[in-house]
């Protein structure tokens, strides 16, 4: 659940973004996140980790110094790397992270009051717990709030209902202890986020054919779309706008993808015209379409043809009895038409036939007796069929709670390799767009098989590396492979095995490290250059929306952008000099924003969140304007909807100006 955050009027003394910040985790989340906060937006930060190793997920690496200091160092020589370098990087701030200190490194197990003083977290200006455990940071934030009433709280929760729950509960705990706080600002000072929520949508649209990617708002869908680069040195379609170029040798056999170090060579995020002409044979992403959003609805079942009786009885046995069915229609029609009866006292006298209720054609005419033969042949071939269905039944009745098994016929299907937190959430993101899937899980206990059984969705049971898993889930018949497991070799040698199988097989992988994500990609192009390759980290697709709601404000969506992220953010435009006062062409800036949306509806009536479902309706239309003049004003009161990289959103916030509070 995503919020917009003002700074809180107890706050007004100081810049709310002066105070340092403080995330605490676990895992990879926490260290990306504090290297965001650090060297993306020059805030002073303080990481707190586990020391050594985790008790709780002995199998992951170790999350001490030394790894979060080699991340600390990689993303700050990127961040200075790709500051100020032409255009697609001139966001004004390169220099504001040269010569700036290190993340404050804290070890502790747990979150606690002695820890929290230690950081900082009574004058901090943000907290963010991002554990992978719920209940430690649904403690550390009790903790925190008692601590520091006008702190404001990231909080990472899987769990989507305990977490409306729980901002309700520290916003009036908040309100209890400083009774003086405004209660609409109170209602923003807690945010509660998924990692697998924000992810989900982006790792769905990585398996699906043309890339497609949607970011909803106010009841509308926003459509971006990748283009293959066109041929003949042309440029690709525009469509409503561009907003990205991609790496020059993207499309290569041997290209790779770009990522914030791979500098001109990259990929070009909210290129001008001037930039865009010049890029012939450059694949685009581009702004396709704008709809509206219909309602949710239960998603497709995959049980077969016929949806209900497809979870009892098999497709052989159905028609089977759809045979016997026409068999006794065609006969009462034939009775009907032979001895020019009423048609339904003919139906009745070849159902008791039928039965062998009837009494027997005898001195009845030919035709009549004929038609009682052939009604109790059919009648005979009727009792192994009820039989058959009873067994069925009972059969299927028993193992209802079972896993579903891929059904023989399946294709064009998508195989989800690994059923845990992320997974999960992108099985259901699936599911809701209408694709057929085929998951494999070796941890009967995982937190997606439950969700699978809901969903009917077959489960392959067994170790993806083991010869015949990829077999089962039908692999050879498949449209493309996601590989969500946490284990970067595990997806690794998955994704090999399934291209010996089926080469042209489109494959994302889940991977952490960077150099090494980027060796696969290379050399996965290289040996199949006629399939698309991609590979997606969670934690750099995640990090962007926790660092923005730290900074109190919202994010829409993000897309990824080969190996950049694209942000979508819901902007007030009163307090920032780049867009007040100036038109939609004039707050345009090229490689850092760019205004898509104006929202009309008056202040008093909006609402904090633009990504919850709106009450659109014919009566009532979305507020949302997306084809607004080159010449458009932006004046104070409005809000915008915007596309921005992560260095230009962080300009946006860094130099807002205090607004004054209304009346």
């Amino acid at each position: 659940m995503l919020g917009s955050v003002p700074p809180l009027p107890q706050q007004s003394q100081r810049s709310p973004f002066g105070g340092h910040m403080v995330v605490c985790g676990d895992d990879a989340l926490a260290q990306r996140l504090a290297g965001e906060l650090r060297y993306v937006y020059g805030e002073r930060v303080t990481l707190v980790l586990p020391p050594g190793r985790d008790t709780h997920r002995p199998e992951l690496p170790l999350t001490g110094r030394g790894r979060a200091a080699a991340l600390f160092g990689r993303m700050s020589q990127a961040m200075n790397r790709t500051a100020g370098t032409g255009p697609a990087g001139a966001t004004g701030d390169g220099d504001t992270n040269a010569g700036v200190e290190a993340v404050r490194i804290l070890e502790a197990a747990e979150p606690s009051d002695e820890i929290f003083e230690e950081a900082g977290v009574g004058s901090a200006a943000a907290l963010a717990l991002v554990y992978d455990d719920d209940e430690r940071n649904i403690r550390g934030a009790l903790t925190a709030r008692r601590l520091n009433p006008r702190l404001r709280l990231v909080i990472r929760l899987y769990n989507r209902k305990l977490g409306q729950y729980l901002e309700t509960l520290l916003d009036q705990a908040a309100a209890v202890a400083a009774p003086e706080f405004d209660r609409s600002a109170l209602d923003t000072s807690t945010t509660v986020l998924s990692d697998a929520d924000t992810v989900a949508p982006a790792l769905a649209a990585s398996a699906l054919t043309g890339s497609s990617k949607v970011i909803q708002a106010e009841g509308l869908l926003l459509h971006a779309a990748e283009r293959t680069p066109p041929q003949d040195g042309r440029i690709a379609d525009p469509g409503l706008c561009t907003l990205a170029l991609l790496s020059s040798t993207a499309h290569d056999p041997a290209g790779t993808e770009g990522s914030d170090s791979s500098g001109d060579d990259g990929p070009l995020l909210l290129p001008d015209e001037r930039q865009v002409a010049a890029a012939t044979g450059r694949g685009t992403i581009v702004l396709e379409a704008v709809s509206r959003a219909g309602p949710a609805g239960p998603p497709p079942r995959m049980g077969g043809r016929g949806a209900p009786l497809g979870q009892f009885f098999s497709p052989r046995l159905r028609w089977s009895a759809l045979g016997v069915g026409l068999a006794v229609l065609g006969l009462a029609i034939a009775s009907t038409l032979t001895t020019g009866d009423d048609p339904l006292h003919a139906a009745y006298l070849t159902l008791l036939d039928l039965f062998a209720m009837g009494d027997p054609a005898i001195g009845d005419p030919s035709a009549r007796q004929v038609i009682q033969l052939l009604s109790g042949v059919a009648g005979l071939m009727l009792l192994p069929l009820l039989v058959a269905g009873v067994l069925e039944a009972f059969g299927s009745l028993r193992t209802a709670s079972s896993l579903r098994r891929p059904p023989r016929g399946l294709s064009g299907h998508v195989v989800l390799l690994g059923l845990g937190k992320i997974g999960t959430r992108v099985l259901v993101r699936l599911r809701e767009l209408g694709i057929p899937v085929v998951c494999v899980e070796d941890d009967p206990d995982a937190r997606g098989i439950p969700v699978a059984r809901r969903l009917h969705v077959p489960v392959v049971l067994g170790d993806v590396t083991q010869e015949g898993v990829l077999e089962a889930a039908k692999i050879q018949r498949a449209r493309a492979l996601l590989a969500l497991t946490s284990a970067d070799t595990t997806n690794l040698e998955a994704a090999l095995y399934a291209r010996s199988v089926k080469p042209d097989l489109r494959v994302t992988l889940r991977l952490f490290e960077d150099e090494f994500a980027t060796a696969v990609y290379r050399t996965l192009r290289t040996a199949h250059p006629q399939a698309l390759t991609r590979s997606r980290s969670v934690t750099h697709l995640a990090a962007p929306s926790f660092a923005v709601a730290m900074m109190g404000r919202q994010i829409l969506g993000a897309i990824p952008v080969e190996r950049k992220v694209m942000l979508f953010a819901a902007i007030e435009v009163a307090g920032h000099p780049q867009l007040e006062g100036r038109t939609v062409e004039q707050a345009f800036r090229a490689g850092a924003w760019r205004v898509l949306a104006l929202d009309a509806t008056p202040p008093e009536d909006r609402r904090p969140d633009l990504t919850a479902p709106a009450p659109t309706s014919p009566d009532r239309p979305s507020n949302l304007v997306w084809d607004l003049h080159p010449g458009y004003v932006l004046r104070p009161q409005g809000r915008v909807v915007i596309a921005a990289t992560r260095r230009g959103l962080a300009e946006l916030l860094r130099r807002r100006r205090p607004v004054a509070p209304r009346p």
